[in-house]
C-alpha cells in the first residue's frame, strides 16, 4: 500500500512540477513572439497526433483500421463537423458521442 500512495505522488509531481515551474518563472518575462507562435502550436499536434491513432488503428492488432466497421472514424466525421463550424467543445463531444452511439446501435 505504501509503495502505491509513493507512485501516485511522484505521478502528481511529474505532471505538476512542469506547470508550475512556468508559472513561477515566466510572468515577468515576455516570451519572443517565434517561441509564443510555436507554442500554440503544441496542444493541437497532440490532439492530431493521439485522435488520428485512436481513429485509424485497430487496438488489438496494432495494425491500420480503415476498414468500415471502424465506428471510431466515421463518429468522428460529425464531431470535426460540429467542432469546425461552433469552435465549442461541448456540443463536439456531444455530437461525437451522439454518432458513436448512433452507429454502435443502429449499423454495428
Amino acid at each position: 500500500m505504501r509503495d502505491e500512495l509513493f507512485l501516485i505522488a511522484g505521478m502528481g509531481a511529474v505532471t505538476l512540477i512542469p506547470r508550475i515551474v512556468p508559472m513561477l518563472l515566466l510572468p515577468g518575462m515576455k516570451l519572443p513572439k517565434m517561441a509564443e507562435r510555436w507554442l500554440s502550436f503544441i496542444a493541437p499536434a497532440i490532439i492530431a497526433a493521439l485522435l488520428l491513432q485512436d481513429l485509424t488503428l485497430d487496438r488489438s492488432s496494432v495494425a491500420p483500421a480503415l476498414s468500415i466497421p471502424n465506428t471510431n472514424m466515421f463518429a468522428a466525421v460529425p464531431a470535426f463537423v460540429v467542432a469546425f463550424l461552433t469552435r465549442n467543445m461541448m456540443l463536439t463531444v456531444i455530437a461525437g458521442i451522439a454518432s458513436a452511439a448512433f452507429l454502435r446501435f443502429f449499423l454495428w
